[in-house]
C-alpha cells in the first residue's frame, strides 16, 4: 500500500449543496429554503413553543399541583459491599480515596453508604449520610462511622 493508493471510504465524501445556481440546478429559486417570510431570511429564528402570536398551548392548560424536584437532595452513593472489596481492613475511607479507586464520580456531591452487601473486616469510614443498616454493619464489626 502506497499513499497515492489512499482514497476515502465510499459514501464517506459528499458534494457540497450549491444553492442560487439558477433554476437547472435543481437548487435555484428559493435555493432550498422553502417559502417567502421569517424563515427564508438569514439570521431566522423562532424559539420552541412559538405558536404565530397565538397563546401557546403550555400557557393555555391549567398548572395543578407541585413539584418538590428543585429541592431534591442527590447523593453520591456508595455501598459496603464496594467499600469490603476495594480496600484492606482497618483503612480509613473518605471521601477523595472512594474518588481515587473510581466508585465515585463527583467529589462536590455529598457521600452516602448504604448497607447493601457483607462487611467482615474493620474501617472507619466518613460520610455526610449513613442508612441504618450500614451503620448497624459498621458497627457490628467494630468499625467506625464518622460523619463529614
Amino acid at each position: 500500500m502506497k499513499i497515492h493508493n489512499l482514497f476515502p471510504a465510499k459514501g464517506s465524501k459528499h458534494r457540497r449543496k450549491l444553492l442560487g445556481r439558477g433554476r437547472g440546478s435543481g437548487h435555484g429559486g428559493s435555493c432550498t429554503r422553502g417559502g417567502k417570510g421569517q424563515t427564508a431570511r438569514s439570521g431566522e429564528s423562532i424559539r420552541p413553543g412559538f405558536e404565530g402570536g397565538q397563546m401557546p398551548f403550555i400557557r393555555r392548560i391549567p398548572k395543578r399541583g407541585f413539584t418538590n424536584a428543585p429541592f431534591k437532595k442527590i447523593y453520591s452513593i456508595v455501598n459496603l459491599q464496594q467499600i469490603e472489596n476495594k480496600f484492606p481492613a482497618n483503612t480509613v475511607v473518605t471521601k477523595d480515596l472512594l474518588f481515587e479507586k473510581g466508585l465515585i464520580d463527583k467529589k462536590s456531591l455529598p457521600l452516602k453508604i448504604l448497607g447493601d452487601g457483607n462487611l467482615t473486616k474493620q474501617f472507619k469510614i466518613i460520610a455526610e449520610s449513613f442508612s441504618k443498616k450500614a451503620l448497624e454493619k459498621i458497627k457490628s464489626c467494630g468499625g467506625e462511622a464518622n460523619y463529614a
